[in-house]
């Protein structure tokens, strides 16, 4: 009897590294599943691009983003602009004059962020602001391959405020074959292990 369960033992940890082995092979083929999907899946167009919202919320820390915003914002898709995780020192019209826009027409309507210094605290910050001047709405304007982590945050940090999702696109080249360009797949890979940070965090706040 204890010469099987000897022999049963050593048995199975010959079959652990092979068993190991398959388990790292399945999450493997997993999470690249997963990012093929989360690639295929980023906005490629903007809906609903002319709809009014009560205020526009621009996340720094991308190329064509803060301009998107003025330009919407000149376009009176909203009444109130937010830009959240500005550097401290810049003001409003120094930012208006860096995008080259006209301050008599726009400063009266721009507020800056300035504690957010991560996609979390940019969710944070804005609900803050958005609940302190009652509004119900927004246009959210980040970059595309930045958007499916931003909405994840901004739904779970303001689950009541309607949220309208505004991709910016600094290369449609790359968006499009994003395999055949080695720094968009750093950055698009980069940004799916993110997201799956974010969802998993979001999803331990839903237990807890």
């Amino acid at each position: 009897m204890l010469h099987r369960k000897v022999f049963a033992g050593r048995s199975g940890g010959r079959h652990l590294p092979r068993r190991l082995g398959f388990l790292a092979t399945l999450c493997a083929v997993a999470w690249l599943a997963g990012l093929l999907w989360f690639a295929s899946n980023l906005p490629s167009s903007i809906a609903d691009g002319t709809r009014a919202t009560d205020a526009i919320v621009v996340l720094t820390g991308g190329k064509g983003r803060v301009h998107q915003g003025l330009e919407l914002l000149s376009q009176q898709r909203a009444k109130k602009l937010f830009i959240s995780g500005v550097y401290r020192g810049v003001d409003v019209e120094e930012l208006l004059r860096m995008s080259r826009q006209s301050p008599e027409n726009l400063a009266c309507c721009i507020s800056l962020g300035y504690e957010a210094d991560n996609t979390r605290g940019n969710a944070v910050e804005s609900a803050v602001w958005m609940r302190e001047q009652g509004l119900q709405s927004l246009r959210l304007v980040t970059s595309a391959y930045h958007m499916p982590r931003s909405l994840l945050e901004f739904r779970q940090a303001m689950p009541e405020i309607e949220i309208l999702p505004h991709p910016v696109f600094s290369n449609r080249g790359q968006q499009n074959g994003w395999q055949r360009w080695p720094g968009r797949i750093g950055l698009v890979v980069s940004e799916y292990s993110k997201y799956l940070i974010a969802l998993l965090w979001a999803r331990i706040a839903g237990a807890a």
